[in-house]
């Protein structure tokens, strides 16, 4: 098990910014593929992005590209999620997530899930 921790959210205003950080634990963490998905209310759980073991491969969401960064400090056992330009249709749990095998994330792939932080994005 890798466990993750995932902390950074909050409210801010359209327009704003947050960043998200998500610890895991060390042992084999640089090997993993490290994302981010979150959900809303009555909606299913969604890809927002993720980063290869190395962080020479990114993916996004079409709905986050130009807005999301994410990156990863393999000495940290970190990996953060910088959020610019934040619209309500931001407004989420989000959840940090670790494939073993791929970046490639959907949700049946994840092995481990951080506990979710809320980020509330105002009008």
């Amino acid at each position: 098990q890798v466990q993750l921790v995932d902390s950074g959210g909050g409210l801010v205003q359209a327009g704003g910014s947050l960043r998200l950080s998500c610890a895991a634990s060390r042992l084999t963490f640089t090997r993993y593929a490290m994302g981010w998905f979150r959900q809303a209310p009555g909606k299913e759980r969604e890809f927002v992005a993720a980063i290869s073991w190395n962080g020479a491969t990114t993916y996004y969401a079409d709905s986050v590209k130009g807005r999301f960064t994410i990156s990863r400090d393999n000495a940290k056992n970190t990996v953060y999620l910088q959020m610019n330009s934040l619209k309500p249709d931001d407004t989420a749990v989000y959840y940090c997530a670790a494939d073993p095998t791929s970046t490639r994330m959907v949700v049946s792939t994840i092995r481990s899930w951080g506990q979710g932080t809320q980020v509330t994005v105002s009008s």
